[in-house]
């Protein structure tokens, strides 16, 4: 079992920055490819940012230049910086360790059957 809590999401402005923290076991990271994946309201969960176990990290189109995943394996943390934030960023930010590959997490999505989700935090961007 990997208990995944998120934090971070809120509201700001077009333009703004926020930081999404998940606190994990240390073990997730050896063990798991860690993601921050999304679901926009009325649409299926997107990858948005994935960090393999060899610390290779993997962005979805929409997030390159703007977002950034990152870990601290002293406090056990994975963080997902947030730049200049756009109205079509607005959704539930979700935590993840999951088996899969970074790139495949970020190209095609994965459903919340597999691996291990926290119970997401809401980002809400206005123009």
């Amino acid at each position: 079992q990997v208990q995944l809590v998120e934090s971070g999401g809120g509201s700001v402005q077009a333009g703004g920055s926020l930081r999404l923290s998940c606190k994990a076991p240390g073990y997730a990271f050896s063990m798991y490819t860690m993601a921050w994946v999304r679901q926009i309201a009325g649409n299926e969960r997107e990858g948005v940012a994935g960090l393999d176990k060899d610390g290779t990290k993997k962005y979805g189109d929409f997030a390159k230049g703007r977002l950034t995943i990152s870990k601290d394996n002293a406090d056990p943390t994975l963080y997902l910086q947030m730049n200049n934030l756009k109205p079509e960023d607005t959704a539930m930010y979700y935590c993840a360790a999951v088996p899969f590959d970074a790139d495949l997490v970020v190209t095609r999505g994965v459903s919340e059957s597999f691996g291990y989700w926290g119970q997401g935090t809401q980002v809400t961007v206005s123009s």
